[in-house]
C-alpha cells in the first residue's frame, strides 16, 4: 500500500497532523510506505489558468514543487490531504494544491462521463479540523471538495473531520477523533 499525505497546515505537528499520524499507524498491518509532503515548506504557485492541461498537455505545465505530489498521485493507492479551517475555508495552502488539481480533469471533463485523470481504485482521506464546536459550520467544505476530488477519479473518499478543537487540543485523547480515525482505517484496509 502506497500512500500520499499532503499537509495543508502550516503547523507541522498540529492537529490535522496528528490524526493523520494516527491513521498511518492504525493502516500499519497492511505496511505502507507513506510520502508526505508539507505544503507550507513547498514553494509552488496557484493555478496559472494557462489551459496547457486541457489543450497541449496531460498534466499541469507548471514546473515547482507540486509536480513531484502529482507524480506520486499516479503510483498511490490512498491520497491524503489535510487541512484546519482558517477563517471559514481550507488554508490559503491547501487551497493552492485544490487549484492545481484542475489539471486531473480531461479536457473534455465538461461533458465525459468519466471526467477525471486519476486511475480507477484510488482512496482518497480529507482530514479537516475546526477549532469551532458547531459542527453545522464549515461542513459544507467537505462536501464542496469531496465532489472535486470525486470527479477528477476519486470514487472512494474518506472524510475525517475534527470539530472544536483548537492549537492547544490534545487530539489523540479526544475519543470521537480516534474512534473516527479507526472506522476510516477498518474502511480503508477491508476496501
Amino acid at each position: 500500500m502506497k500512500i500520499t499525505s499532503i499537509l495543508g497546515s502550516p503547523r507541522t505537528k498540529g492537529n490535522t497532523a496528528t490524526i493523520v499520524n494516527l491513521l498511518i499507524d492504525a493502516l500499519q498491518t497492511a505496511k505502507p510506505t507513506v510520502k508526505t509532503f508539507e505544503l507550507n515548506k513547498l514553494d509552488y504557485r496557484g493555478c496559472q489558468a494557462c489551459m496547457a492541461c486541457k489543450t497541449t498537455a496531460e498534466a499541469c505545465v507548471v514546473q515547482d514543487d507540486l509536480q513531484s505530489i502529482f507524480e506520486d498521485i499516479k503510483t498511490s493507492d490512498i491520497v491524503i490531504l489535510t487541512s484546519p479551517v482558517y477563517i471559514g475555508e481550507v488554508t490559503a495552502q491547501a487551497k493552492g494544491f485544490i487549484d492545481r488539481a484542475y489539471s486531473l480533469y480531461k479536457p473534455d471533463f465538461r461533458t465525459n462521463p468519466n471526467p477525471g485523470r486519476v486511475a480507477a481504485g484510488k482512496k482518497f482521506v480529507f482530514v479537516l479540523s475546526q477549532g469551532n464546536p458547531d459542527e453545522k459550520l464549515y461542513a459544507d467544505i467537505i462536501s464542496r471538495y469531496s465532489g472535486t476530488f470525486s470527479r477528477v477519479g476519486f470514487k472512494e473518499i474518506y472524510p475525517i473531520r475534527a470539530i472544536g478543537v483548537g492549537p492547544q487540543s490534545d487530539v489523540k485523547q479526544n475519543k470521537a477523533i480516534t474512534g473516527l480515525v479507526a472506522d476510516t482505517a477498518a474502511k480503508l484496509l477491508a476496501a
